[in-house]
């Protein structure tokens, strides 16, 4: 019996110099895990809203779905569901399956940035 390998994502802010360099030592072949980065902290919690993190928590490992079973899962108005769905795929944090339904790939979610002393 194969075991399945689990896929954690990183959330994080992160410049695109940082960026562009994690992207080069992949194409290197070197392991470097999986991202989704935002520009800056703000952008990362202007994406990730509350009820958005909501949609997060109920796909996390569980495959592709409609947005109609996203909205019974969380417990939400179909119409509601759908314009954050619609931000989470503008974004990049959710994909489109072929047969139209929605599917956050991973199983576990990490999110990494630092909070500085204001200047």
């Amino acid at each position: 019996m194969e075991e399945k390998t689990m896929r954690t994502v990183t959330l994080g802010v992160s410049s695109v110099e940082d960026t562009k360099r994690r992207a080069a030592a992949a194409f290197r072949g070197e392991e470097v895990g999986e991202f989704i980065s935002f520009g800056n902290v703000e952008l990362l919690w202007r994406v990730l809203t509350v009820k958005r993190w909501d949609i997060l928590r109920a796909m996390t490992g569980q495959g592709s779905m409609a947005i109609r079973e996203v909205a019974r899962r969380v417990a939400r108005d179909v119409k509601a569901v759908h314009g954050d769905v619609q931000a989470l795929l503008s974004a990049g944090v959710l994909d489109r399956e072929e047969n139209g339904q929605v599917i956050f790939p991973y199983d576990a979610v990490h999110v990494d940035f630092t909070l500085t002393r204001a200047a």
